[in-house]
C-alpha cells in the first residue's frame, strides 16, 4: 500500500525580520505559494496543509491549493514558541480529522523558495528506504569550517579556532581542503515519521539522515537582503544550474 504523505507549511503572521514575509510577493508569487507549489508537484505528497494563526495567510494558502483545516493557537505562533510544538499540534490536528493517521510528515518552510521538487522527493525516499530512520533533513556544503576558519573571541578579543576552543582538534590544519567536511543545515525540507515528532522534543533525539542539496537551492530568507538575492536568482533563472548532485543524495 502506498504510504500516505502529508506536506506542511508553517507560516505565522508575526514575522519580525521581514514583516509579512510569508505572503510577500517574490518573483510575482507570495512566498508561501512557492512552498505549496513544490509540495503539490511532489510525486509522493498527497496533500498540503498550512498551519497559521493569520487569516490573510490562510486565504492565500487556500488560493494556491493548500488546505487550512485548523488555525494555530496564539501561544504556538509567537517568536519564542518552539516550532517543534507547532509540528506536534499540526500532526495531532490532522490525525483528529476524519482522514485519520498518515505515514510521513513533510515540512517545507516558506523561507526556502529556491528548493527543487527533487530535493523534497529525495528526503521522502530516503525516509521510506530505511524503517530505522526517524527524520531526514537537508544540508548544504558549508562556506566556513570550524576546523579551519571559524573563530571565537574571548573576553580580551583574542581569537581561537572554534574546535580548538572546544577542546576538539585533529591537529594543525594548514589547508581548507585538509579539514573535515562540514555542512550547514538548511530549511529546504524535513521528512519525519509522525510518531517520532509526537514522542520527541527535538530533531536529534532520533536517528537522523541527511540529503545534500546545492547552496543555490538552499537560500533561507530571513532578511531584506535575502529577499533581494532570491528575487535576482529567480529572475535570472540561475537557481537551476547543473550541480554534480542535482538529484539530491543522502549524506
Amino acid at each position: 500500500m502506498k504510504p500516505k504523505v502529508v506536506g506542511f507549511v508553517f507560516a505565522r503572521g508575526g514575522s519580525k525580520g521581514v514583516p509579512r514575509k510569508n505572503i510577500r510577493p517574490l518573483a510575482g508569487k507570495p512566498l508561501i505559494g512557492h512552498a505549496i507549489d513544490i509540495g503539490l508537484a511532489s510525486r509522493h505528497i498527497d496533500r498540503m496543509v498550512v498551519s497559521t494563526d493569520d487569516e490573510e495567510i490562510a486565504a492565500v494558502a487556500r488560493r494556491y491549493g493548500a488546505d487550512v483545516p485548523f488555525m494555530r493557537p496564539p501561544e504556538l505562533a509567537t517568536d519564542k514558541a518552539p516550532e517543534w510544538k507547532a509540528w506536534q499540534h499540526a500532526i495531532r490536528a490532522v490525525q483528529d480529522e476524519s482522514s485519520g493517521d498518515f505515514d510521513i510528515f513533510v515540512c517545507l518552510p516558506a523561507t526556502a523558495p529556491l528548493r527543487a521538487v527533487e530535493d523534497v522527493d529525495a528526503c521522502i525516499e530516503t525516509l521510506l528506504a530505511d524503517s530505522t530512520v526517524d527524520l531526514v533533513i537537508t544540508v548544504s556544503p558549508a562556506h566556513h569550517n570550524p576546523y579551519f576558519n571559524m573563530i571565537v573571541l574571548d573576553e580580551n578579543r583574542s581569537a581561537r579556532l572554534v574546535m580548538e576552543a572546544a577542546g576538539v582538534t585533529n591537529g594543525p590544519i594548514a589547508r581548507r581542503q585538509d579539514a573535515p567536511v562540514v555542512y550547514d543545515q538548511t530549511t529546504v525540507c524535513y521528512a519525519a515519521r509522525p510518531e517520532f515528532v509526537l514522542n520527541s522534543t527535538r530533531q536529534f533525539d532520533g536517528r537522523v539522515r541527511a540529503v545534500v542539496v546545492p547552496p543555490d537551492r538552499a537560500l533561507d530568507i530571513d532578511t531584506e537582503l535575502d529577499f533581494q538575492f532570491a528575487e535576482f536568482l529567480l529572475q535570472q533563472e540561475q537557481h537551476r544550474v547543473p550541480w554534480p548532485h542535482s538529484r539530491g543524495h543522502a549524506a
